[in-house]
């Protein structure tokens, strides 16, 4: 049963953090051909279903995912190239925002912080929102720091020492953009299109909002509420009725937190 609106009319976030692929940028429908193009160029054919299950998955763990479900796991490595090199061509070409992302953010612009916490590679993430015109809205982007088993430690871009952070379905990039924006993650709403990511912000504490096309019909995993599309009024007037909460601590300049 798909979770109705109203189990988070009563509530007003004080930071949203917004998913890219799927929830603000259009770009599903670019990994699907970008591993269409991968499988192709390896003469391999895609399993019945894949694209169900690769939805919202870390690239590389996707690459992998290729390489193994084709029996041929010697290729995951250059299956992961191909991958990453094909949806990088065809974003550059064709940059799209979902339906009412872009309305959303900037409505909500100037009134809370804003973040963006993506599987993707950091210059996907700002390549994709730059030419958007979304990028100077979102005051922090997350991504992963390394590679999806990487458990040791990162450098920020000043050369400080961070912890790394590991992708979704790991909690970490809802918890370090929480913590960035100055914020407890339950006191931060995550708007995220995929179950993988569902339980990320889930697992991190935040309250969530699922939209798009229901991943499973059985099911909306931990989402609080789900909606076809962020431009659905009932979206829309439920917004505009958020409290506008004090202005949070930390760094208010934008940031941008990933490998370097």
């Amino acid at each position: 049963m798909t979770p109705p609106l109203r189990t988070l009319s009563n509530w007003s976030p004080e930071v949203v953090v917004f998913d890219c692929d799927g929830t603000l940028m259009d770009t599903e429908r670019h990994w699907q051909d970008a591993r269409n193009r991968a499988f192709r160029e390896f003469g391999l054919r895609p399993p019945p279903g894949f694209a169900d299950r690769a939805k919202g998955v870390h690239y590389v763990d996707c690459g992998h995912l290729m390489a193994e479900e084709t029996n041929k796991p010697e290729l995951a490595a250059d299956l992961t190239t191909a991958l990453l090199a094909h949806f990088m061509s065809l974003v550059a070409e064709d940059p799209l925002t979902m339906p009412g992302a872009g309305e959303m953010v900037r409505f909500l612009s100037g009134r809370l912080p804003l973040a963006v916490a993506s599987n993707c590679p950091l210059e996907v993430v700002e390549e994709s929102l730059g030419r958007a015109g979304l990028r100077r809205h979102f005051r922090h982007v997350v991504v992963p720091t390394g590679p999806p088993d990487d458990s040791g430690i990162a450098l920020g871009k000043g050369g400080e020492r961070l912890s790394a952070v590991r992708p979704k379905p790991w909690p970490d990039v809802y918890t370090t953009a929480a913590r960035l924006c100055g914020v407890r993650p339950e006191n931060a709403l995550a708007v995220e299109d995929s179950l993988t990511g569902v339980e990320s912000a889930w697992r991190a504490g935040m309250r969530v909002l699922g939209v798009g096309p229901l991943p499973d019909e059985a099911s909306t995993g931990h989402a609080d509420a789900w909606v076809a599309a962020l431009d659905d009024p009932e979206v829309l007037r439920w917004v505009r009725d958020w409290r506008r909460p004090p202005s949070p601590g930390g760094d208010k300049n934008h940031e941008r937190h990933g490998p370097h």
